[in-house]
């Protein structure tokens, strides 16, 4: 009897809802639970925040009830997640497109898959899956989504990797392969090499056969920098203050001028890029690190020809091109289980939240992607 009580009473919660993709996530409720045939997710702990600001001041760490699974869910054990940029953008308010608060935080990783409810076809607990396209509410220990929401992956994929394959190295493959035809032979200019995304940019230019001319800030230790670039492939590395030259492509001996320039930090880093680009080149920018704006010379216009473009992979994954998203990324997962891309991360236990977060915001000198682990 005492056993019946229990299954039939819980402690009453107020009522918030959290939302990850079109699913309302109660943080707490009042319910009586009786016996049922349904099937019920664990306890989950999310990373939440309940407004717009900073990051670091609003996010908590909470418990979230079980959450029924019905006939067409799949219920997925998060076993990691990053912090991206974008991330911290949207808990910011200043991304463009952002869930409502309150939400949780997150919008890639990679999970295993904890129970599927009855209609679900194609996918069995054990199995690796990723939300593709990405979905707002990564940050949690479960997640409970429609089958059509994970795409199941080669398990063999290391962790951390499969965590972080959408957000940044889907980026850097199709911005290699949207605006310019590259052949072997080619060369590509870009600043903010370190990057993740500028990291994959110079392993897939590469694989292409495709040369590749990096600029990085000036640093201390920039010399070390330079090396591990190239190790991963770059055939040139310059900080900013070794192209403070008349005639910047004298740098490039051999190397053929670019066609095709990337940008991701603004002012200065991006007129630099835009010297080295040959005649009809394009500069694509997909990021603003240094706040500052692009600014170009009329004379790179009239004389040169150059074009200007950018590219934001929410809005590529929203076009017709969304079918294709998967299909690369099982392409850009067997080049990781290969090792012919890598870069560096640190892994970090969930609970140690808010010390990753202090890192990804760059409180402790951090530039190293963090990733959570659950």
């Amino acid at each position: 009897m005492a056993a019946m009580k229990l299954l039939a009473l819980r402690s009453a919660y107020k009522t918030a809802s959290f939302h990850f993709g079109s699913r309302q996530l109660p943080l707490r409720r009042n319910y009586v639970r009786a016996f049922s045939a349904a099937i019920m997710s664990p306890p989950s702990m999310a990373v939440v925040y309940d407004q717009h600001g900073p990051p670091d001041q609003l996010t908590r760490i909470v418990e979230f009830p079980p959450v029924e699974i019905k006939a067409n869910d799949v219920c997925v054990k998060m076993l990691a997640a990053p912090i991206n940029p974008s991330d911290i953008n949207r808990i910011e308010g200043v991304y463009p497109v952002r869930p409502v608060p309150p939400a949780v935080g997150g919008y890639e990783g990679v999970g295993e898959v904890y129970a599927v409810g009855s209609g679900v076809k194609g996918l069995s607990p054990g199995d690796w899956v990723i939300p593709s396209p990405p979905s707002f509410g990564t940050w949690q220990s479960y997640i409970v989504q429609e089958q059509s929401v994970w795409h199941k992956i080669n398990k063999d994929t290391p962790m951390e990797y499969a965590a972080t394959v959408t957000v940044n190295p889907l980026t850097a493959f199709r911005m290699l392969k949207d605006f310019v035809q590259l052949n072997s032979g080619d060369a590509i200019v870009q600043n903010g090499a370190t990057s993740m995304v500028g990291q994959c940019i110079i392993q897939l230019a590469r694989i292409q056969g495709v040369h590749s001319i990096n600029i990085i800030r000036d640093r201390a230790g920039a010399d070390e920098v330079k090396e591990n670039l190239k190790k991963l492939g770059a055939d040139e590395v310059f900080t900013e203050s070794q192209l403070e030259v008349k005639k910047v492509k004298d740098l490039l001996g051999s190397l053929p001028e670019p066609a095709l320039g990337f940008n991701c930090v603004g002012g200065n880093a991006a007129t630099l890029v835009l010297k080295f680009l040959r005649s009809g080149g394009t500069m694509v920018t997909y990021g603003g690190m240094s706040k500052k704006p692009v600014t170009v010379s009329t004379s790179s216009f009239i004389f040169k020809d150059l074009s200007l473009r950018g590219f934001w992979l929410q809005k590529w994954m929203s076009s017709d091109k969304a079918d294709e998203c998967r299909d690369m990324i099982d392409q850009l997962l067997g080049l990781m289980r290969d090792g012919k891309i890598k870069y560096d991360m640190e892994l970090v236990p969930f609970n140690d939240f808010h010390i990753a977060l202090d890192k990804a915001l760059g409180k402790q000198g951090s530039n190293t992607k963090q990733v959570l682990i659950f």
